[in-house]
């Protein structure tokens, strides 16, 4: 009587194994998700900052007997927007204001561009007092005699960072800068200037 021999399949996983693999794989997918959610997901800071401010031009009188105050000034700001991230940034239109004691005085527009990803963009903005605001302010009539200005200036870019086609990040990055024009130098004696980015 010849033996019968049995053959088993040692092909298929016992659902031990199975189960292990699996949750192997889930961590890996998950611990892969956590690495590009610390580097390449996470949005980071867009700034700018104001390399420079200078005076691009200057006219100052004086009307003794009204004591009225004729004033033509603008000022030029050299900035620097800057992307860290690993996604190009594209902002929309910003706006920079110009404010003398606390009232505005001049504005104007700053295009929208784009910054490539971890790269910087330059541009300059024209800050000009618009024409008779200041023409009654005897607060101004009094710095233009003892021979300086206080101004401030601010900016504010909104734009996005879009991760992988997919993942927008929105952000708004501001600038603020307190100058003092010299009126009898014609130059810029002082700016001290803050910088901010709100998602």
């Amino acid at each position: 009587m010849d033996p019968k021999c049995k053959h088993h399949s040692h092909t298929a996983f016992p659902p031990r194994r199975c189960l292990l693999i699996f949750i192997s794989l889930l961590l890996f997918l998950t611990l892969l998700l956590l690495i590009l959610g610390l580097t390449v997901l996470r949005p980071r800071h867009a700034t700018t900052i104001v390399n420079s401010v200078r005076i691009a031009g200057l006219e100052a009188s004086l009307k003794s007997p009204s004591l009225s105050l004729s004033l033509n000034l603008t000022l030029s700001l050299d900035i620097t927007s800057h992307n860290p991230n690993h996604a190009s940034f594209r902002y929309g239109e910003g706006i920079a204001r110009m404010y003398y004691r606390a009232q505005l005085v001049g504005l104007a527009e700053i295009p929208p561009g784009e910054v490539d990803a971890e790269g910087s963009v330059n541009c300059v903005v024209d800050l000009t007092v618009m024409a008779g605001r200041l023409a009654s302010d005897s607060a101004a009539y009094g710095d233009v005699i003892a021979g300086a200005m206080d101004f401030t200036t601010e900016t504010e870019i909104p734009g996005r960072v879009t991760v992988l086609g997919v993942f927008k990040h929105h952000m708004v990055s501001y600038t603020s800068c307190e100058v003092v024009v010299g009126v009898k130098s014609r130059t810029v004696e002082n700016s001290d200037c803050r910088y901010r980015t709100k998602f």
